[in-house]
């Protein structure tokens, strides 16, 4: 719905959840209340000069503080009018700034309201009196973002200069009950601005424009000084926006605001292993579709053979056909969309490419049957009771008799498409779902977990399988368990129904059932590559993983057909040369 104050620059909601206050572009503050079924605004407050730039309610949700230009605000929220107006300071290391921006507020328990702007402080505000206590100079660039932890005892900030900066609520002395906040740690994890930042219980967590997610444990916190405690750096999303014909050997990639639809090349030379192989015939770049309006593409899919492409933004969901005559394609668009796809976030096409299958944003899982050019809408699943949770992954069998869904937390749900029921719910497990996937001719559903773990349940039998409960027996590899990238992949070997086929983003694995599980005196990885004959027979028969780690950044893998493989990579370094430069810090001795 629309605010009408222009463009929103903060949003915050009130501690009961209930409320959700919204700052704009022209000074106002509006307050929305939150219904289950729509957001409807509420009132007011009194007007500011400049943009809303910052928001933060006090605990008890009687208070706000709201960061604009050169000035902080503290609003009553019974009344809706300014109780306190605190002007910055625009001195910035001396020299005076036209503009000092708050680009962070956050209101603690006690009243204090604490700042951070853009001439590089970091401010503490009695709000009763309105009064400023102290002031932290922190860097030579704006500080961006700052977030409190639930026990306000410290907060961590983000700079422009790609610094977080941890402060601590601490005793002046051992022995005296009073405290102060003090800077404790610098980290320095980023190369461009921090934007956001978020304090879990046990770790400081950090985002910018690196393209970087950082979560650094906090030591203090963290009881047992294991992998746990390790540093963590994620770059690629996990979930995928690459999906496969392999019927026409199509690969359909998906950006913010439009899809690209390529046509693999192929080869008809041979060579040994290890040899790169020339093209006899080139990739082709087949089609380039954008998307009309501001909305980001949430999710796309081709259907397997090639003729379909379905892909939702957040309040629009499109349905194309494509026609290939010779090397000439046609697009053509579905219309008149039911209501009800209004928007996916999962989306994805039987193996025979007659049904569509879109999970909504809202919980529900619809069943599309697809005709030549138009579609027919053949059942919806509800979302279970007490529950609006969306069905984020899916996978259908390849006789398109069963569909598996996993939402946000860790259930996954069987539904049996020829008699549009629920079939079963697999046992819930305490981590969420990364990746799952239906074998062929078996129907044993795979599930991959974030904590590495992997099980496999029989559809059928309603159980796991006897490999299932000997993995568990026995436990994974402890290499195999501290990897950092959840799997984002999983597919089968048509011959082959013992190989398990999967990958994250810094290896792809084949998970052979007929072999021994590694306990972990072995050599889980095979680094080194087999000299000779013997060497190959003695890995072979080793155990049952084995593992490549010559693709990376891996963000797609899967079998096009028994003996073909596509694999889809993209290095970090492309993406770090599109990124604005960083602010230039002087370095001693240069």
């Amino acid at each position: 719905m629309d605010a009408f104050g222009g463009p929103i620059w903060s949003m915050a909601a009130s501690p009961s959840g209930s409320q959700l206050l919204v700052g704009c572009e022209d000074g106002s503050l509006k307050l929305f209340q939150i219904n289950p079924d729509k957001i409807q605004f509420e009132r007011n407050f009194d007007r500011q000069k400049s943009r809303i730039l910052s928001l933060s309610w006090h605990p008890s949700g009687t208070h706000i503080a709201a960061g604009s230009i050169d000035c902080i605000s503290v609003f009553d929220v019974k009344s809706g009018s300014a109780i306190h107006k605190m002007l910055v300071d625009r001195q910035y290391m001396g020299v005076s700034k036209r503009k000092c921006i708050i680009w962070g507020v956050a209101f603690l328990s006690d009243g204090t309201v604490i700042s951070v702007d853009s001439a590089g402080k970091v401010q503490f505000w009695d709000s009763a009196t309105g009064t400023l206590v102290k002031t932290h100079l922190v860097a030579n660039a704006d500080v961006q973002s700052i977030a409190v932890s639930d026990q306000e005892d410290s907060f961590v900030v983000g700079t422009a200069e790609g610094t977080v900066f941890h402060f601590q609520l601490v005793s002046v002395t051992s022995s005296s009950s009073e405290k102060q906040w003090v800077r404790t740690k610098p980290f320095q994890h980023h190369t461009h601005d921090v934007r956001t930042v978020a304090h879990s219980p046990t770790a400081l967590i950090s985002g910018g424009t690196d393209t970087h997610l950082v979560i650094r444990p906090l030591m203090e916190k963290v009881e047992v000084k294991n992998y746990d405690a390790a540093l963590r750096k994620i770059t690629f999303p996990h979930r995928r926006l690459i999906s496969c014909s392999k019927k026409r050997q199509l690969l359909l990639f998906q950006f913010s605001h439009h899809l690209d639809l390529w046509r693999l090349g192929s080869t008809v030379a041979t060579g040994k292993h290890g040899d790169t192989l020339p093209l006899s015939k080139d990739a082709d770049h087949l089609l380039h579709l954008k998307t009309k309006g501001p909305e980001n593409i949430i999710c796309s899919c081709v259907s397997p053979c090639g003729s379909w492409i379905a892909y939702s933004t957040a309040s629009r969901f499109f349905l194309c056909r494509l026609n290939y005559e010779h090397d000439n394609i046609s697009l053509h668009r579905v219309s008149k969309m039911p209501a009800f796809l209004r928007s996916a976030v999962q989306i994805l096409f039987s193996e025979d490419s007659t049904k569509l299958f879109v999970a909504s944003n809202q919980g529900s899982l619809h069943i599309i049957r697809l005709l030549e050019g138009s579609f027919k809408h053949l059942h919806t699943f509800q979302a279970q009771s007490g529950t609006v949770e969306s069905m984020c992954l899916l996978a259908v069998s390849p006789d398109g008799n069963w569909l598996a869904a996993s939402g946000t937390s860790a259930g996954v749900h069987v539904y049996n498409v020829k008699h549009l029921k629920l079939h079963c719910t697999v046992p819930a497990y305490n981590f969420p779902v990364t990746a799952l996937a239906i074998a062929p001719k078996t129907n044993n559903l795979v599930i991959a977990h974030s904590d590495q773990q992997i099980f496999e349940y029989s559809i059928p039998d309603k159980q796991y399988t006897e490999w299932s409960r000997t993995i568990q027996k026995q436990g994974f590899h402890y290499l195999w368990l501290q990897r950092d990238t959840p799997i984002t992949h999983i597919s089968f070997h048509p011959k082959r129904p013992m190989h398990i086929l999967l990958h994250d983003a810094y290896m792809f694995c084949i998970i052979d059932k007929s072999l021994p599980l590694p306990n972990d005196k072995t050599l889980l990885y095979n680094p080194l590559p087999p000299t000779n004959e013997s060497d190959v027979i003695r890995r072979r028969t080793a155990h049952a993983f084995k593992i490549s780690k010559r693709y990376k950044p891996l963000l797609f893998m899967d079998l096009l057909d028994e003996r073909t493989l596509v694999a889809v990579e993209r290095p970090l370094d492309d993406i770090i040369a599109q990124l604005p430069p960083p602010i230039k810090k002087k370095k001693f001795g240069t």
